[in-house]
Order: C-alpha cells, then structure tokens, then sequence
C-alpha cells in the first residue's frame, strides 16, 4: 500500500523527485492544446451570454404546486405563445419559478397566459419584465476594468516582493492561460455566462495567484540557498520547489474541490440553473486549471525566463563542476554515485566516514583505534591478561586491519596509552 505521508516526506527532502523542469516542453504543448481548442471554441462556436447580457424577457410564476417537470412546462408554453430561442428556467425558492425568453415584444400576454395555464395557476400569479442589454454591456465594462486594474497592481506587487521581473512575467502568464482555458471551456461546451460567471472568473485568478506566489516563494528560497553554496544549478534548486510544495498544491486544490464539486451536484440535480450553479461551476473549472498552471507552467517558464541571466549562468557552471567532482570522488572506489534532483550526489546523502587518523573513531574490523592501543597497554603491564592469549586470530586480525602495512605509527595521546581508568582525576573544586 502506498504511503503518501512518506511520499510526501520523499518528495520534500529529494529521495524521490519528478522532473517538472525537464520535462517543460510537454507541459507547454499540452497548455498549447488546450489553449488552442479553446480559442477555437471561443470564435468559432461563440459565448453563450445570459439574458443580462443580451437582453430579453423575463417570467416569475409564483405559487406554483408543484416544480416536477417545470423546464419541460415553460418550454412548452413559450414555444405556444410563439417566442423562439433559447428559454431558460429556474426554481426560486419552494413554489416559484422563474422564465428567461428572447424579447417577447407582442407575445408578452400569450406568453403570460401559457404558462399560468402549463403550471396551473391564474394568470394574476405570472409577472413579466423586459430586460435590456445595457446593464449586461455596463457589467462586462467594468468586469474588463478590474481585470486591467488586477494585473497591473499583481505585476507591481510580484515585481516588489521577488525582486525581479521574471516571477511577475511568469505569474501573469500564467493567469492569463487559467482565465483562457476556464473561457474556452464555457465556450466549447455551451454553458451559459451569467454575471455570476463573470464573478467566479474574477475570483479563480486570486485563487491562481495564491497557488503560484505560494510555489515562488519556495522558488526563491532554495534558489537563494544554491546561490549561497553552490552546490545545486538554478533548474534543479526550482525543480526542488515544486517538488516541496506539489503535496501542499494537491492537498489544496482537493480540499477547495470538494465542497464546490458537491455544490455542483445539488445545483445540477436539485436546483438547476441559477446564481449557486454558475457560480461554482466557474469556481470548479478554474481552480483545477489553476493548480495545473502553478505546477506545470508558471515555474518551468520562470526557469526559462531566467536561464541566460549572468549569475544563473554562472550558478550553472560552478554547481555542474562540483557536482561532477563529487560523482567523480564517490565513483573512485566504484560506481559512481548519481546526483539527485536536490544537486546531492548519493555520497553527499550518506554519512560521512571518518579520518583513519583521528583517535577513538572506529576502523575496520570493528575496533577502534583506542580500543588498540589500549588494549597493547594492558597486555604489556604486569598481571595483565592478554587478549592474544585468549583469541590469537581476533586480535591477529583486528591489528591488521586497524594497522595499514608499512605505515609508521600513530602518536596517541599519553592518557590513552594507559586505558582510561587510569587518567588523572580532577581536583575538587575547593583546591583548584
């Protein structure tokens, strides 16, 4: 069974990477794809404006029994009233429901009295209202201007807080490409913008923005870590990032899914259309696509934006070479030992070993170099028990594996040659 604590552990510390960086050019033909088709979508097959957008007319019929079958009902009675196009119907509150037609002009009584027959209610009970397209337009207006507005204030605020304008290049392509997808996909699949669509729109691009500042800023801080030591290339310190915070990214995007996705199940079965629906149906297309963006585009363009930047050059150039020093002093006493996306080689993750000369530290054979001498000086004191007498071959072996051939000696400390029972005592601290 996978344990995704230690995945995530892995991930973190880089025992287990995935290569976000290396592997750009398929993430950016994906978003290609998919940008594609949603412009496609978007010029060829059009928006599907609301009636807020392009006006029309508008029924509330109240005290209605019951709304089983209520769009079969108002489709039937706008169609006999003579009014095409699109009808759109909504259950507002428990016993009303709300009609959404084409201008009716003319047909606005028969329209009236059809649907006070279809739902069986007196006609006194179905109110009509005439919707123009200029509060629509004056929406859309000011939705454009608060777009402009945000981008401009998020390139300052980016440009400030990483200083340095490639983050703030990479943040906005990357919520210009969440706000493209998320449109495409209306588009292509016909569903109806609303001014709550719009709002949701508005509101997926600070959910973007999060993500990726948050991914940035580990960015940032591994990158200022390589450039401190040297030791990993601007790629991989990025790719490190990405790799610390994809468990933070999807942990995220599941718990924010969650609760909209059951929204869009109640809206869809229960409801139907109206301001909850399109609401989160705006909230659920863009928040995936956004942590897609944070992940697979916003870093690896950073990356990018940045490579021919003298000092990552540079950063570049030092970091292979130690590296490529490291593989070739762990591979002298055998394979070499690859780097890890960290910039680690597998002998920098291991313990070090320890200097043969520095006493007390273990040495083949699993003595120490104390251990030797001491015990040399406990067989050469009177009464003493050698432990050549008790295991000829063990101290035979230990001594030649502790002892290189035809290395001189090594000076031990004078406490040491004796053991160290025999060390001398401290005075007590009233004759010191």
């Amino acid at each position: 069974m996978v344990n995704f604590a230690q995945v995530g552990n892995d991930l973190y510390t880089g025992r287990r990477s995935i290569d976000f960086i290396g592997r750009q050019k398929t993430w950016y033909a994906v978003s290609a794809v998919l940008i594609t088709l949603a412009l496609v979508g978007i010029f060829a097959r059009g928006l599907n404006f609301g009636i807020e957008f392009r006006g029309g007319s508008e029924f509330r019929i109240n005290g209605v029994s019951t709304t089983q079958g209520y769009e079969q009902k108002a489709q039937t009675a706008v169609q006999t009233a003579g009014i095409g196009g699109n009808v759109v119907a909504t259950v507002v509150g428990g016993n009303s429901v709300r009609v959404q037609t084409e201008a009716a002009n003319e047909h606005n009584e028969p329209a009236k009295e059809a649907l006070a027959a279809g739902f069986g209610v007196p006609s006194t009970n179905v109110s009509a209202s005439l919707i123009g397209p200029s509060w629509g337009q004056s929406v859309s207006a000011k939705a454009i201007q608060a777009l402009i507005v945000f981008l401009i204030l998020v390139a300052l605020v980016m440009a400030i807080y990483f200083r340095t304008w490639t983050m703030a290049v990479a943040g906005l392509v990357a919520l210009v490409h969440d706000l493209i997808i998320t449109v495409g996909i209306y588009a292509l699949f016909g569903f109806e913008i609303t001014p709550s669509s719009m709002i949701g729109f508005l509101t997926i691009l600070g959910y973007s923005l999060y993500d990726t500042v948050v991914v940035f800023d580990k960015v940032r801080e591994n990158t200022n870590a390589a450039m401190t030591n040297r030791r990993r290339t601007y790629r991989q310190a990025a790719n490190l990032a990405v790799n610390q915070t994809l468990v933070r990214s999807v942990n995220t995007t599941v718990v924010a899914l969650l609760p909209i996705a059951a929204i869009l199940f109640v809206g869809f079965t229960m409801l139907g259309p109206g301001t909850l629906l399109d609401l989160s149906l705006a909230l659920f297309v863009g928040i995936a696509v956004g942590a897609y963006s944070s992940i697979f585009i916003a870093t690896p363009l950073l990356v990018d934006l940045r490579r021919r930047e003298p000092a990552v050059q540079e950063l570049d150039r030092v970091a292979t070479r130690t590296q490529a020093k490291a593989t070739v002093g762990a591979g002298a006493g055998g394979s070499p030992a690859p780097a890890d996306s960290s910039g680690r080689s597998s002998a920098d993750s291991s313990a070090p070993s320890a200097p043969a000369s520095s006493p007390g530290l273990p040495v083949a054979g699993g003595a120490t170099a104390v251990d030797a001498v001491a015990a040399a000086g406990r067989s050469a004191r009177p009464g003493s028990t050698s432990p050549s007498s008790t295991s000829p071959s063990s101290t035979s072996s230990s001594t030649s594996s502790s002892t290189p051939t035809g290395a001189p000696p090594r000076e031990v400390h004078k406490w040491a040659q004796s053991g160290p029972r025999n060390q001398p005592k401290r005075p007590p601290k009233s004759k010191r």
